[in-house]
């Protein structure tokens, strides 16, 4: 670590310190490791915003409110004499040179993807064999995250489709199951109607995968570009001096028509 590194990481740790002891905030002396799980989530939220905007000096203010979070946890977790802010940075450096024989050891590699194959493998011999290789997948993940991740820890086991095509084709294979149960008379349909499009999503995850695109992201991309163009139609509709919700539908066609047109 350079040492310009060290002494801002070590006065941060100074600074936490000396919040968290007799005297200092007692805000911050009052927070536990449970209380501070929804700030952590909503740093980590507000870091992805910051990567999306491609603005860096936001997106460094947003890992030094997430690291803070981070630093804080490991300070009440000294506190109960479990580890500090070092096993921390220890655990993870040892980690990452365990993880990686191809660059710190003698191993060779042919590509991202045989790295991913001998991460997993090397978790695998790492982890308590009476537990399962998805174990360590938080349940709290959004659930087209979670599909991503656990196929994805799957698939570095042998577990998965060969090509993207063939995930195409179970796609359309769900799809018609879930157009079966969409179109069925039967009352009962709608629990099924609820699993066949939980199918759909989860291989939509796969594909995404197979294709290296990250779901979640590629959502967050359209839902961004749907707020762009509804906006764009409120604007419109406002301009003739009516509200969206005395449009038709024709012509509600034609102004999200206009919108796209716009961009």
């Amino acid at each position: 670590m350079m040492p310009a590194m060290s002494e801002a990481c070590d006065r941060l740790v100074a600074i936490m310190d000396r919040l968290r002891d007799p005297g200092g905030c007692p805000w911050d002396r009052e927070q536990t490791l449970e209380s501070l799980t929804g700030y952590l989530l909503e740093e980590a939220y507000e870091v992805v915003e910051a990567v999306r905007s491609g603005e860096p000096d936001h997106l460094r203010e947003e890992l030094g409110d997430l690291l803070l979070q981070i630093v804080f946890m490991a300070r009440i977790a000294s506190e109960r004499s479990w580890f500090g802010m070092d096993d921390v940075c220890d655990g993870i450096a040892e980690k990452m040179v365990r993880r990686h024989p191809h660059v710190f050891g003698d191993r060779s590699v042919d590509g991202a993807r045989e790295v991913e194959r001998n991460w997993e493998e090397i978790k695998e011999q790492e982890r308590d064999h009476t537990s399962s290789a998805l174990d360590g997948i938080p349940r709290s993940l959004p659930a087209l995250l979670k599909a991503f991740r656990m196929t994805e820890k799957a698939a570095a086991l042998g577990f998965d489709w060969e090509r993207p095509a063939d995930v195409l084709d179970k796609l359309h294979e769900e799809v018609d199951e879930l157009e079966a149960e969409v179109t069925s008379d039967d009352p009962a349909a709608v629990d099924r109607v609820r699993d066949e499009l939980g199918d759909v999503l989860f291989v939509m995850a796969n594909l995404a995968r197979h294709l290296r695109v990250e779901p979640e992201t590629a959502l967050q991309r359209t839902n961004e570009k749907f707020l762009r163009r509804f906006r764009s139609m409120e604007r419109a509709a406002a301009a003739r001096g009516r509200p969206l919700r005395d449009h038709d539908l024709e012509e509600l066609d034609r102004l999200w028509d206009r919108a796209k047109e716009e961009e």
